[in-house]
């Protein structure tokens, strides 16, 4: 084949050939064979290529040779590494080693983003090779000092230590590549950068499946077994609004009588994560979240730690200053202490809502504006903290330790409820975005009586915009904000539910047709560490029967060829449902999650509905009229009577509970809107099972000024 060697740098110039725009197309060749062919050739040294003699002087390949094909779920995995790494999103990277295989023996999320990015740094000539090995040795023992630190470890150890715990044959030839290439790079005195030519590759690779919509993607809503005629029912408007492009990822849940009539998952992860949503899939749901810290409240109460008419100064003594002594527990979780814009989040930097002692301390110095009791303001951030502290104070323990205490363990929902998500994680997490078409219906309802002071003002717009990009930072995610950043999946937000409406009572286990089993992941991930690596025969058993979980003798079970699950359905009647059945059935006296035929509780008090609601002898406790109870939303039919509570989030998640009805439901979703989808799916939930519709999701309320600023703010 007649053509120019790289080497010839007086024949490239004499036929006018540029050894920078050469350098590029190699590179753009690449990417789009590990990108969107899958499948690459793995020797991009100069000796392989020629340069045609005549314009455009396109670059040869000489010899295929060595090769390499990639999975579809790893060349995903590498696309998002790679924009992770351009986007500086902490949590994709990680997600991405997790999807890879790549196993990291230690958190440490910022080194793994230095060195990533320094696997797509801008390429340099050689005569700047010097100064660029210094600058990343530099780096590396910077990284180490991290690691030794962190591990506690001597300087011959952290010699000797590899903080990869397995690392992925593909990524051997991938890294092989790049490096290559720039060395090619290096050789022709080209600068390339990388993050620029290879970024279209990459969001082609993850696009092409999220563009798929129901419509041609028969894999678009998760194929696990239908429970009921309504889950079907469900599944088909999902299909409709997935079709419109009013869903990304979503999960919906419901409960009826104790038991779980619908469990589904559809959608995607994220804009740039094409995987499909799962049953165990965890979404951030905003002030979904208040609803869950208000339990915990109520649960401290119910244990005689905390009574709701004391002081607060008197649990947190911090807290009884600046006109703040008469505050009390009730008001609180009434939205009436009058701190609901003790905390001003546009005028400090935002990121230090992720700082639990920085905002505790500044609730504490805070000054009300209103008199307790006098005026109910929704208190958008400021009840997690004015919550936390209170919980914290009146329990001696940390808010994760009563949040697990309380509620996960109890209901054996472990790795599927976090306020502040721990290490280990984020393969699971749904990525937020924004459903822009709503984005034009701000202006209508910035000035709203009630609406957060960092929700008003001519920037809504503006501010809407950064929600989901400042909640899908990792800092945010694993921070404890217990107003705002609840991560959940919907069977566990119902099933938590299903206890409430039950008077605390613990619903039977959750439904076998649902996998991986609700409750089967470590609710606190281990990153391996040499020591479990160096153990072998009876030890290494030993530590594999102490870390196994419900779900791995599941799996066994199957490998075993043991039929762990059935396909029989369960069938609803289409006709009335008598409210006469409010009672818990005896059937709930049996399974696994009674001992004894000992009912398992997570409350106690007969009352605590009303404590809930702020009604009968609790009336006294709460403003009248007013939208909140003790820490829930109080729900109401088109008659105006109270018919349960719970909490809906900004964007659209939101899960509660009808008394009567012994019903409970959970939505969660990643792209935000102002309430379409979710109302719509209550609306078609309520009406299969002639459930009172609440006011906040009816029809008849779907037009007026509030509705949908209701669900977008809460």
């Amino acid at each position: 084949m007649d053509g120019i060697r790289l080497y010839d740098n007086e024949a490239l110039e004499a036929c006018g050939a540029s050894r920078q725009k050469i350098v590029e197309e190699i590179t753009r060749a690449y990417a789009h064979q590990i990108y969107v062919d899958g499948f690459f050739n793995g020797d991009p040294h100069p000796g392989n290529f020629l340069v045609s003699k005549k314009p455009p002087h396109r670059p040869i390949l000489l010899d295929f040779g060595l090769t390499k094909k990639l999975s579809s779920s790893m060349k995903q995995a590498l696309a998002k590494m790679f924009l992770a790494s351009v986007e500086g999103d902490h949590v994709a990277l990680l997600s991405a080693f997790a999807e890879m295989g790549l196993k990291l023996r230690l958190d440490l999320p910022e080194q793994a983003m230095e060195v990533t990015s320094i696997f797509f740094r801008t390429s340099t000539p050689a005569s700047e090779a010097l100064e660029n090995v210094k600058s990343l040795a530099e780096q590396r023992t910077k990284n180490m000092k991290v690691i030794q630190e962190k591990m506690k470890l001597d300087k011959k150890e952290v010699k000797r230590f590899n903080p990869v715990d397995a690392f992925p044959g593909d990524i051997v030839i991938f890294s092989r590549v790049l490096n290559l290439l720039r060395g090619l790079s290096s050789t022709m005195n080209a600068r390339i950068v990388y993050q620029e030519i290879m970024r279209p590759f990459a969001e082609s690779a993850l696009q092409e499946n999220i563009i798929r919509g129901p419509a041609i993607n028969s894999q678009w809503v998760c194929g696990t077994p239908v429970h009921s005629d309504v889950e079907a029912k469900l599944r088909q408007l999902l299909i409709e609004l997935g079709n419109d492009d009013k869903i990304l990822g979503i999960q919906v849940c419901a409960y009826k009588d104790g038991e779980v009539i619908i469990d589904t998952a559809a959608g995607v992860l994220g804009r740039y994560d094409p995987r499909p949503v799962q049953p165990d899939s965890l979404f951030p749901v905003f002030s979904v979240t208040k609803g869950i810290t208000a339990g915990l409240v109520h649960w401290l109460v119910d244990n005689g730690k905390l009574w709701l008419d004391e002081n607060v100064a008197n649990i947190w003594p911090e807290f009884g200053t600046n006109r703040k002594e008469l505050i009390k527990v009730h008001h609180v979780l009434n939205h009436t202490s009058g701190l609901h814009n003790a905390l001003d989040i546009q005028g400090e930097n935002p990121l230090l809502v992720a700082d639990w002692d920085h905002c505790l301390n500044q609730i504490a110095l805070s000054t009300p504006e209103t008199e307790p009791g006098q005026e109910q303001l929704y208190h958008a951030l400021s009840f997690g903290w004015l919550c936390g502290g209170i919980i914290e104070h009146a329990s001696g323990k940390k808010f994760q330790e009563i949040l697990e205490e309380a509620i996960v363990h109890p209901l054996k929902i472990k790795g599927e409820l976090y306020v502040g998500i721990p290490p280990g994680v984020e393969s699971r997490l749904a990525t937020l975005m924004l459903d822009t078409d709503d984005l034009n219906k701000l202006s209508e309802i910035r000035r709203r009586p009630g609406l957060p002071s960092f929700l008003q003002g001519e920037d809504t717009s503006r501010v809407v915009t950064t929600i989901p990009v400042i909640f899908n930072m990792l800092n945010i995610r694993r921070a404890v904000i217990p107003a705002a950043n609840g991560h959940c999946s919907a069977r566990a937000l119902a099933r938590y539910y299903a206890a409430l409406v039950d008077g605390g009572i613990v619903p039977p286990s959750h439904s076998s047709l649902s996998k991986p089993p609700l409750g089967s992941h470590p609710h606190i991930p281990k990153f391996p560490s040499e020591k479990t690596n160096k153990l072998k025969g009876r030890q290494k058993k030993e530590y594999d029967d102490d870390h196994k979980t419900e779900y791995d003798e599941e799996l066994k079970a199957d490998a075993n060829g043991r039929k762990i699950v059935g396909h029989t359905y369960t069938k609803l009647p289409t006709d009335s449902i008598s409210s006469s059945n409010a009672s818990v059935p005896d059937s709930c006296t049996n399974g696994d999650d009674f001992q004894k035929n000992d009912v398992i509780r997570i409350f106690n008090s007969p009352r605590i509905h009303d404590a809930f609601l702020g009604a009968g002898e609790y009336g006294n406790l709460v403003l009248p009229n007013g939208k909140f109870g003790l820490g829930f939303a109080r729900l109401r039919s088109d008659s105006g009577s109270f018919s349960g509570f719970g909490h809906s989030g900004m964007g659209g998640s939101t899960g509660f509970c009808d008394i009567k009805n012994r019903f409970a439901i959970a939505v969660t979703l990643n792209k935000m809107s102002l309430g379409t989808v979710t109302r719509k799916i209550v609306q078609l939930v309520c009406s299969e099972l002639n459930v009172p519709i609440p006011e906040e999701f009816s029809t008849a309320r779907e037009t007026g000024p509030d509705i949908q600023p209701k669900i977008l703010i809460n």
